[in-house]
């Protein structure tokens, strides 16, 4: 990709981007409303994870996918506020000392480190209950068969089938992925499986038909792995004030990915190929999904 092309994607991406980071903070401002009582630390520990910070990318993808379908922005704003609760979900809960033991997220302590470990597992335990809350609501979808699809569809990805299935594999120390394959596949559930929620959410809100969805799942799975890759050349070249956490980490616990599979460059190259790939399954919206290519292109530019 050129320079020219990356410059171009990040003017597209950066209004949008800009727009939903306010708008999810606002949200979060909303649903996470101090009490004056005691659990006012728990309503704090998760607005010290939720607000502020992060790249929202998931609410983007629900949005912009959504946006193919003429869904109203009040709708798959729901969905994209649902999605990030589990997200900031996980990262609270990965961040614990039982898992990665990290101090440091989107450039500030951890909830941990901020609070304490109860609290931490607490905070993480009321933003996963808190999304299926949100999209069980009617005002996310006047249909019920909707929100069912929506709610049914979210705890498969973030479950043992997903999100945390991946997560267990990464941890077990008997899990050790030698080959692309294996590396693929941890990551489809640890980070695929979010995304991919994200961008077919849109396809549920505006009831799309199979053929429109079978695009959009193979856009997400694409799009998921060379997102994967990014983070991997991140750990290994970032800079760690820009990434706001700490790096090397896979390195110094001698974890594969994809980068010590295939070096830095091979795994730039292969997630550039991912991306053409991920467009390539976007044609039958043409000029209407110029957002979710701008985001594809995006996601292995990015410095954090």
């Amino acid at each position: 990709m050129s320079t020219a092309e990356v410059a171009r994607d990040f003017t597209r991406i950066n209004q949008p981007l800009a727009r939903i980071a306010a708008d999810i903070d606002a949200m979060f401002e909303e649903v996470l409303v101090q009490p004056s009582d005691p659990s006012a630390r728990l309503l704090n520990a998760m607005r010290h994870a939720a607000i502020g910070g992060g790249k929202r990318l998931r609410p983007l993808l629900a949005c912009a996918s959504a946006d193919l379908f003429d869904v109203p922005r009040s709708l798959s704003l729901r969905a994209g506020l649902a999605v990030e609760c589990i997200h900031v979900h996980s990262l609270i809960h990965d961040d614990l000392p039982c898992m990665d033991d990290d101090d440091l997220r989107r450039g500030k302590p951890t909830v941990h480190v901020a609070f304490d470990e109860a609290t931490a597992v607490l905070a993480g335990d009321s933003l996963l209950a808190l999304a299926f809350e949100i999209l069980s609501d009617p005002a996310t979808h006047p249909l019920a068969e909707v929100r069912v699809e929506l709610v049914r569809d979210l705890a498969h990805a973030a479950g043992a089938f997903g999100m945390a299935g991946g997560q267990m594999l990464d941890l077990l120390p008997a899990y050790q992925p030698a080959d692309m394959e294996a590396v693929a596949r941890l990551q489809r559930l640890k980070t695929g499986a979010l995304i991919g929620w994200s961008v077919e959410c849109g396809a549920v809100l505006g009831r799309a038909g199979a053929e429109e969805r079978l695009s959009l799942r193979g856009y997400a799975q694409n799009l998921g792995l060379a997102f994967q890759i990014a983070d991997d050349l991140l750990d290994l070249t970032g800079d760690p004030s820009a990434v706001g956490k700490r790096l090397r980490k896979d390195g110094d616990q001698g974890k594969e990915t994809f980068v010590t599979l295939l070096g830095a460059d091979r795994a730039r190259r292969q997630a550039e190929m991912l991306v053409d790939q991920a467009i390539e399954h976007l044609h039958p919206f043409a000029a209407s999904a110029e957002l979710l290519i701008a985001i594809a292109r995006f996601s292995i530019s990015r410095d954090r």
